[in-house]
């Protein structure tokens, strides 16, 4: 296995919801750390929704390796924050037979 380049300084958030008062909630995204990773892209398409035009790249994201159950591990529904940058995490897998690097498959979507 090429060891990855984790050059990326990325913040893992996690979705919050909070009663809102009158039966339903707010979603708030709160960080749960900080974990340096690789970025690779994958493909990407454009779609329009109600109108608007919305360009989906997959990604690939290298992290180190935590064990299941440990608030570091990435999980699907959770994302990753680069600055302005939101990269939604879809899948989780170990990189290589040691569990040394997860590899997270995530989109990053951005408004055209």
């Amino acid at each position: 296995m090429i060891l990855p380049r984790l050059n990326r300084l990325l913040a893992l958030e996690a979705a919050v919801r909070t009663p809102d008062g009158a039966g339903g909630f707010t979603e708030v995204w709160t960080e749960l750390g900080q974990l340096w990773g690789e970025i690779t892209p994958r493909t990407g398409r454009e779609r329009a929704e109600a109108g608007i035009p919305i360009s989906s790249v997959g990604v690939r994201i290298v992290v180190r390796g935590a064990p299941v159950g440990a608030p570091s591990r990435p999980k699907p529904e959770q994302r990753f924050r680069e600055g302005t940058r939101v990269f939604v995490i879809q899948a989780v897998t170990e990189a290589d037979l040691e569990a040394h690097y997860l590899t997270c498959f995530a989109v990053e979507e951005v408004v055209a």
